[in-house]
């Protein structure tokens, strides 16, 4: 069901949320660093992980998706409250610390495009246009 997609999402969002406040303690600073980003690492590994074991049905993955797919807007909207200005004026570990995340999350989302098997992701997409037709097909045919 997609209700299960929106738990899956609930647990790694205050996974990731414990997880930042615990990098940013280990930081010394007293705020969450990378919760959110943190979290949708979480839920794309997770999704991977159960469509590999075939623990996701159809529905629970279209809820993992539609979350995933907002989760974007989320973080952009999260970091635009972020005060830049002061982020620059407090130095060079400021920007060497936003470059260094930039370049980790590309790498890792390098690492996660080519964990998925082309087969795989041609199957996904096969089976996801079966779903959409069949109501399609059953109404001709009735």
């Amino acid at each position: 069901m997609i209700i299960y997609g929106t738990a899956l999402l609930a647990l790694c969002h205050l996974l990731g949320i414990f997880l930042g406040d615990l990098l940013g303690k280990l930081m010394g600073v007293k705020t969450n660093v990378g919760g959110v980003g943190i979290a949708m690492l979480l839920l794309i590994f997770a999704r991977l992980y159960m469509q590999r074991k075939d623990w996701m049905p159809q529905l629970t993955q279209r809820g993992v998706e539609y979350w995933g797919a907002l989760y974007i807007p989320v973080v952009v909207a999260m970091a635009a409250q972020q005060d830049v200005v002061a982020a620059l004026r407090g130095g060079p570990v400021a920007v060497l610390a936003a470059l260094g995340a930039v370049l980790v999350c590309a790498v890792v989302i390098s690492l996660i495009n080519r964990m998925e098997s082309p087969e795989a992701v041609a199957a996904a997409e096969l089976e996801s246009a079966r779903v959409e037709l069949a109501p399609v097909q059953e109404k001709r045919h009735a």
